[in-house]
């Protein structure tokens, strides 16, 4: 069975986006996951769930990472399958 692909906007670390392998309480484990450090071209983590990114050049999403747990998940977004498709196309961000 596929993952589901979510957003996940956390108290402190963020918010990434990832395949949800697990959810406990407020602890979410993502796997394939980026952190969407600064999105351009959405108003609000709910138009980039269903939009994606309209202006990914100046987008900084990071490298993703194989699996990550997230202890203080505070939103969990489903994603469409075109909004996936925008968020993963992003080129990786780097300094």
């Amino acid at each position: 069975m596929k993952s589901k692909y979510v957003i996940v906007r956390t108290y402190t670390a963020g918010v990434f986006a990832g395949e949800l392998v697990k959810k406990t309480g407020k602890e979410v484990i993502l796997k394939n996951a980026r952190r969407l450090w600064y999105w351009s071209g959405a108003a609000s983590l709910s138009q980039l769930a269903m939009e994606g990114v309209k202006d990914p050049a100046n987008c900084k999403f990071p490298c993703a990472v194989s699996e990550v747990t997230l202890t203080e998940a505070i939103e969990i977004l489903a994603v469409t399958k075109s909004a996936q498709k925008s968020i993963q196309e992003v080129p990786i961000w780097q300094k």
